[in-house]
């Protein structure tokens, strides 16, 4: 699993691809290819969403609220 650190190194290299147009990745292990902006947008902001989650500590609680709603 990758830590922290290797997603946001991941996530600023994508970034740095988005801003200067290129839309190929690559590292001494894989090679990825966004076909659009709109996949690297997705990407990054899956990235975002990874780190934020692991640097919280993750989902703690989950509440769920349920009605079968008002009687006539």
């Amino acid at each position: 699993m990758p830590t922290i650190a290797d997603l946001q190194v991941l996530r600023d290299k994508l970034i740095n691809a988005r801003a200067s147009g290129i839309s190929l990745i690559h590292d001494d292990t894989k090679r990825i290819a966004y076909k659009t902006d709109a996949e690297m947008a997705a990407a990054i902001a899956d990235l975002d969403r990874r780190i934020a989650s692991m640097q919280s500590g993750g989902i703690t609680t989950v509440q769920i609220f349920s009605s079968k709603g008002l009687k006539p």
